[in-house]
């Protein structure tokens, strides 16, 4: 290279692309374990079930007949079928298989969603606190993520009042999560529908995300309802949802999901799919065939039920320890705490608890820019005796 010439420039978008700071932290935590250390982790969202027989089996059954070649861009005909017969069992609904869009994971879905629907320079709304990697999806496609600041008082979640005081001329539409990460609240039918009605007044895009879904417990809260929650697909075939096989199926590392998409967008989405990754992989939508069988749906359903048991002792006994929660989760794996009682600094109080009390939390950094300072998330994706192992470790360190 003569003294002329410069190495290429890293693009300009990624200095907006900040780190998932919890995967970070979880590499650290196992260097400690490592090096001898028992660490209780409660940071990463995945679940601790292994993923179900049934699963494993149709999986073996398919790979061992060794024809695993590039399927449909859409997915295979039976499982987008089946995704169809999981909304009319669990929902009553009638979706037609013509919309669904079998994908490389939800991230797959949601970047195929904004793919159709950003051009450079449109503006997304977004809550405040939310998944990190949403924002930095629009930002990947040359778009402007507009956070919007949601407290305790509104459960986390954008209300219309809100939306329609943030919408601006390059406003292309908003995406919301029910149930949420990091904070597990859910929007209820009637505030999604009013959502739904003030995006669509201002010829926007409502994308939702639901890969919570099946993770959804009944509360003791007035609001708290049934556990099973309404799809925003009832509302309208103009609404965008996404879901996936990750966390209620549990199959994280099959990286498989789905996108239900208004109609006339599905020939797009296809012609992105083919180009991004081609097809999903052949033997995750063989695998997840089996998934919707009658007897892996009891199987979830248990898990449903001890997740509920873990929120259920965690809930209170963080509340003891001086950590407010506010808005009581009723779906996904998290706890969303205010930690200003015990820190002003929750990523410093993060590292501790890690360093010195062999507990892996989330420090509210990788969740916005709304009082980041201030939160911590809890994930209760470990069995019960080891949260309680954690919160007495928490407890000590707080005490010492």
């Amino acid at each position: 290279m003569n003294g002329k010439t410069r190495p290429p420039a890293v693009a300009r978008r990624m200095n907006d692309i900040a780190p998932f700071h919890v995967m970070e932290l979880l590499t650290r935590a196992r260097q400690l374990e490592a090096e001898g250390r028992d660490i209780v982790h409660m940071e990463v969202g995945e679940p601790d079930f292994p993923t179900p027989p049934q699963v494993i089996e149709a999986a073996a059954a398919f790979i061992r007949e060794g024809r695993i070649f590039y399927t449909p861009a859409l997915g295979i005909p039976a499982l987008r079928e089946a995704i169809a017969g999981f909304y009319r069992a669990r929902y009553g609904l009638a979706v037609s298989p013509e919309r669904i869009v079998v994908t490389a994971g939800s991230s797959g879905a949601l970047l195929l969603a904004l793919g159709v629907l950003l051009d450079p320079g449109d503006e997304l709304l977004l809550p405040d606190p939310g998944y990190p990697c949403n924002r930095h999806f629009v930002r990947t496609l040359e778009g402007v993520p507009r956070p919007l600041a949601v407290g305790p008082e509104a459960d986390y979640q954008p209300t219309a009042e809100l939306v329609a005081r943030r919408w601006t001329p390059r406003t292309k539409g908003l995406l919301v999560a029910s149930p949420a990460n990091p904070t597990g609240t859910t929007i209820s039918a009637a505030a999604m529908a009013e959502l739904a009605a003030c995006v669509a007044s201002r010829g926007g895009a409502l994308l939702v995300d639901e890969i919570y879904h099946g993770l959804t417990y009944a509360t003791k809260e007035p609001r708290g309802g049934e556990a099973d929650a309404a799809t925003a697909l009832a509302l309208s075939e103009d609404i965008f949802v996404i879901n996936s096989f990750s966390k209620y199926f549990g199959m994280t590392g099959w990286r498989l999901g789905w996108l239900v998409a208004p109609q006339r967008f599905v020939r797009d989405i296809e012609k992105l799919a083919q180009n991004l990754y081609i097809s999903p992989s052949t033997p995750a939508q063989h695998a997840a065939l089996a998934a919707f069988r009658p007897e892996t749906i009891a199987l979830l359903e248990t898990r449903r039920r001890e997740f509920a048991a873990r929120r259920d002792y965690l809930l209170p006994a963080l509340r003891r320890l001086g950590l407010r929660i506010d808005a009581e989760p009723r779906g996904a794996f998290y706890l969303y705490a205010d930690c200003s009682a015990l820190t002003s600094d929750s990523e410093a109080f993060a590292r501790q608890l890690l360093e010195q009390a062999g507990v892996a939390i989330t420090p509210g950094l990788d969740f916005g820019d709304n009082a980041p300072q201030r939160h911590v998330r809890f994930a209760y994706t470990v069995a019960q005796d080891k949260l309680a192992e954690g919160v007495a470790r928490l407890a000590r360190h707080l005490g010492g």
